[in-house]
């Protein structure tokens, strides 16, 4: 079975700090390639993987500003597209803009949906679901007006987080700094309760943070900015919580799994994929508001941090993510389960 992987080109794959959907094709792709599949990921020329990298982008977009964007994501597309007829199946990892080019090739097409954002990207999928086959990253996210292939949860790799039976006092923040991720709402908790609070991440609306989140922060309540490597481990280890208290329909969240495979509960909005991810009472609490996070805090000493981490081993591992994929490329190409 021979694989072209689609890979976004707004950081490197894997990333080195940010970016979800990079690391995420770099997890399968890696997957994919240890169980013997033929891979040839196609992404920025600094990226790194064990199967075959192909590719013309000189560096991300969203490290290098010389990169421009628009240009050389056509670019990247022509590049995997001219060469559809050596592969079996493209796997898109990047969005919409490949449906464009779906139609001038006959190599199979599955596109993971990574959140779908609006309806104003509609006609770069409604048109299109015939020729390409959808993967939706939760339930939760699917479109009433698309077509699914499946429903195909993230898998990480479990053994690279490392087990924290302790914690610690200090509460914790993953994500984007964005309104929808909620960190002026873990600040605000952070403050009521007297408890430390480090916010990671990159700031995706300076306005929000400079309006919203900068004035919050204090001795007891840091921003660290993004982080990657052993320091992300610690960070998502060593806290007492992940607080996830969201204004968005979340579609699937990173963050969540990652610090649940350290042990580390999570306290989440009850909105999205939430429900899908965190079992209320065993490795987290959903919230419906303020007050009940408040309550959900002070339950969190109750909860086994060895059964948060089985919890995810048990559904959210990487190989259980390529065998479902791999399952999914056998039923489009006939080769059966």
């Amino acid at each position: 079975m021979r694989i072209a992987m689609l890979a976004p080109i707004a950081w490197r794959t894997p990333p080195r700090h940010y970016g979800p959907w990079e690391l995420v094709t770099s997890l399968l792709t890696e997957a994919l390639v240890a169980r013997g599949v033929d891979v040839t990921l196609f992404a920025t020329l600094d990226s790194e993987t064990s199967g075959t990298l192909a590719g013309v982008v000189p560096a991300s977009y969203g490290e290098d500003p010389a990169i421009d964007a628009k240009v050389w994501e056509h670019r990247h597309l022509s590049h995997l597209f001219a060469r559809a007829d050596e592969f079996d199946l493209i796997h898109n990892q990047a969005d919409f803009p490949a449906h464009a080019f779906a139609p001038l090739v006959s190599t199979p097409m599955v596109t993971t949906i990574h959140g779908f954002s609006s309806d104003r990207i509609l006609p770069m999928y409604a048109p299109f679901q015939d020729r390409v086959h959808y993967v939706a990253i939760s339930d939760a996210d699917r479109h009433p007006a698309l077509r699914y292939a499946a429903t195909i949860h993230h898998g990480i790799d479990i053994a690279q987080f490392p087990f924290e039976p302790e914690g610690s006092d200090d509460l914790l923040f993953f994500g984007r700094i964005h309104p929808d991720k909620g960190a002026r709402e873990a600040l605000e908790l952070a403050a009521e309760v007297g408890m430390p609070l480090n916010l990671y991440g990159i700031v995706q609306d300076s306005g929000y943070f400079e309006r919203d989140v900068e004035p919050l922060l204090t001795a007891q309540a840091r921003f660290h900015g993004p982080v990657g490597g052993a320091e992300r481990l610690r960070a998502l280890g060593q806290a007492r919580c992940l607080l996830h208290l969201i204004n968005f329909d979340e579609p699937f969240g990173l963050s969540v799994i990652e610090a649940m495979a350290c042990g580390t509960p999570v306290i989440a909005t009850n909105r999205g994929s939430m429900p899908e991810l965190i079992e209320h009472g065993v490795n987290g609490f959903l919230v419906d508001d303020m007050a009940e996070a408040r309550d959900a805090l002070a339950l969190i000493p109750t909860l086994d941090r060895a059964k948060v981490r089985a919890s995810v081993a048990a559904r959210f591992d990487v190989d259980r993510m390529a065998l479902d994929y791999i399952a999914l490329y056998r039923r489009i190409l006939g080769q059966g389960g």
